[in-house]
């Protein structure tokens, strides 16, 4: 059962007012009807498709209360007499409250990953070595946000040694809200890319609102091959500094004889002298760096190496990112998960490397596919973004490209080989079905909202 879940708690924390109420303890928070279980307390969020109020009543067949804002409360035509109800102002930010609340209780460490790419990785990764010594709580699938992150220290249990928390931002302040909640005291940043143009508007407010974090810690561990990133870090922190990287000498933890296979990936980790053999399940020299980043700081707090290799190497990768997988002869990468510029061209070099890698196919690949869905949230960036992968693209001499969507048009253009469009990823499943033949080497990814699983879905049910 949570740590902190009960009535006079709750009332404290999110100052709201209780009816038909006591001294009740509640078994879990869950702010959705459909999956409630037995004894949680119903939070009604409003969303821009779904207002939470509309199922109030569905969660309380088995739900033991909800937290409803006093409007809609007082509005009932008949009241619900039989379940407990705390009525606040806004229930979004009775459920951040709430957050804060166990947060200030929890004596424990609490570390946050943040960056553009390479955060739930990273996180897994961690999460796999903590669990070595600790009892983590983390943050799930991408329950990382204004939302998802509060839901995830609502599960706090008086067992949790730690938290391990991944905050992702779509625009400024987003990070520095999610740190009022969470106040972590260590972070790490994986790196700094493209991402969410849209929202913030440029890469110099990526790199400042990712550094928003900097205030609430007492330790970073930081990428050292980005110098962009770093270029911030060193203006604005005066903090405990650790950094990882590949490239730089001056890199606290390291990386050496790296081996990237079709499957996998083995290297040296070597950390303040001394230094460790590791078989990663990852492939892609990305990978690499995400299991640095989560050594580093299993390192500062303590883990020694063979823990972090036994953490490292029993870690098989986050679903939908990057997975290698074999269907009749073909070789597809279905790192189908999300993308932005930094990690499309990253996933597109790695297509190039497993294509051109020795002893994978006796007879040799025949032909490199890239079936790319649109980047979304880019702003008007976006052009000039789907342009430079149609140029990269053609640069890398990648024999078909299947371009997925409205903004991928822009790539296609600036693409010098086979091109194709289709207008979903449905559509773009079927084309590429036609066309396959053993030794062929695919990429597929895109943004979210792009469905891009659907064409490896496709592929599979047509066989």
């Amino acid at each position: 059962m949570p740590q902190f879940l009960n009535t006079k708690d709750i009332i404290n924390a999110v100052n709201g007012a209780i009816v038909n109420g006591s001294a009740e303890s509640f078994s879990g928070i869950s702010i959705d009807s459909r999956t409630i279980k037995d004894g949680e307390l119903f939070v009604a969020l409003k969303g821009d498709n779904h207002d939470g109020h509309d199922f109030v009543r569905n969660s309380l067949e088995k739900g033991k209360g909800a937290v409803v804002r006093k409007d809609w409360h007082d509005s009932l035509a008949v009241p619900i007499s039989n379940k407990i109800f705390i009525k606040v102002d806004d229930t979004l930010k009775a459920l951040q409250d709430m957050a804060a609340f166990i947060r200030d209780r929890f004596d424990g460490h609490v570390f946050a990953v943040v960056g553009s790419n390479g955060k739930t990785t990273t996180k897994e990764l961690l999460s796999s070595i903590f669990e070595t010594r600790w009892d983590v709580l983390k943050t799930t699938g991408n329950y990382n946000n204004h939302i998802g992150m509060p839901l995830c220290i609502c599960r706090l249990d008086a067992h949790h040694q730690a938290m391990l928390l991944e905050m992702g931002a779509n625009r400024p302040d987003d990070i520095n809200s999610l740190c009022k909640i969470a106040r972590p005291d260590t972070a790490v940043i994986t790196n700094i890319g493209y991402e969410h143009l849209e929202g913030f508007g440029s890469i110099e407010m990526v790199r400042e609102s990712e550094l928003e974090i900097l205030p609430y810690v007492k330790k970073l561990i930081a990428n050292i091959d980005d110098e962009f990133l770093m270029d911030g870090v060193y203006k604005k922190f005066t903090g405990d500094l650790v950094t990882f990287g590949i490239q730089s000498s001056s890199a606290d933890i390291t990386a050496r004889d790296i081996n990237l296979g079709l499957t996998n990936s083995t290297f040296y980790l070597d950390a303040f002298g001394s230094s460790i053999f590791i078989k990663s399940r990852l492939s892609g020299l990305f990978n690499v760096y995400n299991c640095i980043a989560a050594a580093s700081v299993a390192l500062t707090s303590g883990f020694n190496l063979e823990e972090i290799k036994k953490g490292i190497e029993s870690f098989d990768g986050v679903k939908l990112r990057f997975e290698l997988k074999k269907h009749k002869g073909v070789t597809f990468i279905n790192d189908v998960y999300n993308a932005n510029p930094s990690s499309m061209e990253s996933s597109i070099i790695e297509l190039v490397r497993v294509f051109n890698s020795p002893n994978q196919n006796d007879n040799g690949y025949k032909r490199t596919i890239v079936v790319l869905g649109d980047m979304l949230e880019l702003g008007d960036y976006a052009v000039t973004a789907h342009k430079n992968i149609g140029r990269r693209l053609s640069e890398l001499k990648i024999d078909i490209f299947i371009g997925v969507g409205q903004m991928m048009t822009e790539a296609l253009s600036s693409f010098t080989g086979n091109a194709i469009h289709a207008e979903n990823s449905l559509i773009a499943g079927e084309r590429l079905s036609t066309m396959l033949r053993k030794g062929d080497v695919v990429l597929i990814k895109g943004s979210r909202g792009m469905r891009m699983e659907n064409v490896l879905g496709v592929i599979e049910r047509l066989a």
